[in-house]
């Protein structure tokens, strides 16, 4: 029996692993179970190569528990290690020292140590008192060896019997790391970390993976129905996704996965977080910031690189050129199948629109280069169902919708319902009104205005419709100079939180009495303000600005200047203007009840 003391210049190495190793105890199977896939995949190659010799045998890895004993072992049928190379991997730990492991690996990304037998494996003791390793290796007439360590710089190393090629690690798991003999907690960390690992990992004689994810193979070897299968193996309580796209490069960086857009009914539905890194299909995170592009932070599915540098900061990543070269490519492969689709089948594009634009929109808002090709293959609803492209809005609205300053201006309704009255009279008009009653939709308007020339988005209720284009003055009305000026002085109404200025104007005798609007930049202002709390709360909270149009052709001031009770005439006033607010969703509280018992009062007089 060999006995010595591993190799390394400080005693204080194991107390230092077990703080500053891992930012979570449990990610130490995966680098267990993770060292076991490596030695079967070596096995496999010195096979493939004639330097392994014999039948290799059933290449699988078993992880078991022993509630009595307290132990929990994982088994492998790779490569193995004879006595030397144990001593050369477990014995002499690389570092120099705790100072120089401090400085190397403290506040570092775990991934990198994937594949560092001798870093990985000692995690182990993370949540083990004591490591037994049981291994023999594949090289004829090896002897198997028994190492054994309690967590201090101390280990034995012996002969034994083993009659299977392979390695047991065999961890006494401490008080503090109990847990670990629950057969749930070891499935919940193998579901998370091992679920794709190429090798067959049994725990209570059940595979627990698949070695072989869909993302590992050729696009021509699967199916659309296999590419639906790994949607619901990665979501199994999700609608089916849209469509997907198929990551494969191999020049000039290795990057494979899928890509699914999910099927979103409801903006407020957005998940982040969702897709997957993987690193030679070893689980690593499901924080992939900067290496996939913001706006598709919105997508789901698996990306596998190993050239991405997971041992490096964030500001690192941001500047690394492999990482901004995925990132871009990433971004061109979902900016050219939607425009695939878009091109060859446009009915289904519009109508998975409801899911798709919130991506689209998204990643026009924040990446220019996706912008530029998604000008193209942007579709906007109007008010009648049909959709148009930017470049089909211009032309459909050439001859009415330019503005003095030669913009085009795109009408728009954030709420059909509240909204109809304003958007059925621009379409009597001859306008197009489209619908932007996403979430998303604010942020869009505002940053499209800056992005596009020559185009001024204006909401539908934020003039009357002869003036929404900038172009026309009111026109007279049927009243005197002297009646203009009695109906203006009586709609000089006191409203809370509202600042009222009012005009009269000569509409069309069948449009409303009164018509409520407010500036659109103002409003835009205050619902912006409004979503960012802190300062902006103070904007959103300042009175609404609002502009009460009276139409001076209306029938009913005939009856309204003629009223000699001015009570009554004030009433009938106040109404107008109050169902005007109404319309605009800035009658509430107080308000909306004076208007109400007004209303019940002014009825009971006829």
């Amino acid at each position: 029996m060999q006995k010595g003391s591993i190799r390394v210049q400080t005693e204080n190495i194991f107390p230092i692993i077990k703080k500053f190793l891992y930012s979570e105890h449990d990610i130490f199977l995966r680098e267990l179970v993770s060292n076991a896939v490596d030695a079967s995949q070596k096995i496999k190659t010195l096979a493939a190569l004639g330097e392994a010799k014999g039948e290799l045998g059933e290449l699988r890895i078993d992880v078991k528990i022993d509630a009595d004993k307290k132990t929990l072992t994982i088994s492998d049928r790779g490569i193995g290690m004879t006595a030397e190379e144990v001593d050369k991997y477990l014995n002499q730990v690389a570092f120099s020292g705790a100072e120089e492991f401090l400085e190397k690996y403290k506040g570092q990304n775990e991934a990198n140590i994937i594949g560092h037998f001798g870093l990985g494996f000692y995690s182990s003791f993370m949540v083990a008192d004591k490591v037994e390793v049981f291994t023999k290796s594949f090289q004829p007439d090896a002897k198997a060896v028994r190492w054994e360590c309690d967590g201090s710089p101390d280990y034995q190393l012996e002969e034994i019997e083993k009659e299977i090629r392979g390695t047991d690690i065999v961890l006494h798991l401490n008080e503090e790391s109990r847990e670990f003999l629950e057969a749930f907690r070891i499935s919940s960390v193998l579901e998370k970390f091992c679920r794709f690992l190429p090798v067959p990992i049994f725990f209570e004689d059940k595979q627990v993976n698949n070695p072989a994810p869909a993302w590992t193979r050729k696009p021509t070897e699967l199916t659309p129905e296999d590419y639906q299968n790994f949607y619901k193996e990665l979501y199994p309580f999700s609608e089916p996704p849209l469509f997907w796209i198929h990551l494969n490069v191999d020049y000039p960086f290795n990057l494979t996965g899928i890509l699914y857009f999910p099927k979103i009914k409801q903006s407020y539905e957005i998940q982040k977080d969702r897709i997957q890194l993987y690193c030679n299909q070893v689980f690593v995170t499901d924080e992939v910031k900067e290496i996939v592009p913001e706006f598709l932070m919105l997508m789901h599915g698996v990306i596998d690189s190993p050239d991405i540098p997971l041992n490096v900061s964030r500001s690192y990543l941001q500047g690394d050129p492999n990482v901004r070269k995925i990132n871009a490519h990433i971004t061109k492969k979902v900016a050219d199948k939607l425009e695939e689709i878009f091109n060859n089948d446009r009915a289904s594009f519009e109508d998975k629109w409801e899911s798709i634009g919130l991506f689209v929109k998204y990643g026009m808002m924040t990446d220019d280069k996706f912008l530029d090709k998604a000008n193209r293959f942007l579709v906007m609803q109007d008010t009648t169902g049909h959709f148009h492209t930017l470049n089909e809005y211009r032309e459909a609205t050439q001859a009415l919708q330019k503005d003095k300053e030669d913009k085009q201006v795109i009408l728009y309704t954030t709420d059909p319902v509240q909204q109809d009255a304003y958007v059925q009279q621009a379409i009597a008009k001859g306008y197009v009104v489209l619908k932007l009653d996403t979430l998303i939709d604010n942020g869009f308007i505002s940053q499209m205005e800056m992005k596009w020339e020559k185009i001024r988005f204006t909401r539908v209720d934020s003039d009357i419709a002869d003036n929404l284009i900038d172009k026309q003055d009111g026109a007279d009305t049927v009243l005197s100079k002297e009646e203009e000026s009695r109906l203006k002085d009586l709609f000089g109404l006191q409203i809370p939180d509202l600042n009222i200025n009012v005009e009269v104007k000569g509409l069309s005798a069948d449009a409303p009495p009164v018509v409520a609007t407010r500036p659109e930049f103002m409003r835009r202002m205050k619902e912006m303000a409004s979503m960012q709390g802190g300062m902006g709360a103070f904007y959103a909270n300042m009175p609404d600005e609002v502009t009460l149009t009276v139409n001076g052709n209306h029938p009913i001031y005939t009856s309204v200047l003629k009223e000699t009770e001015k009570e009554v005439q004030e009433k009938r006033v106040h109404n107008l203007a109050d169902l005007a607010l109404l319309s605009q969703g800035l009658l509430k509280g107080q308000g909306l009840t004076s208007f109400i018992n007004r209303t019940v009062e002014l009825m009971s007089k006829n």
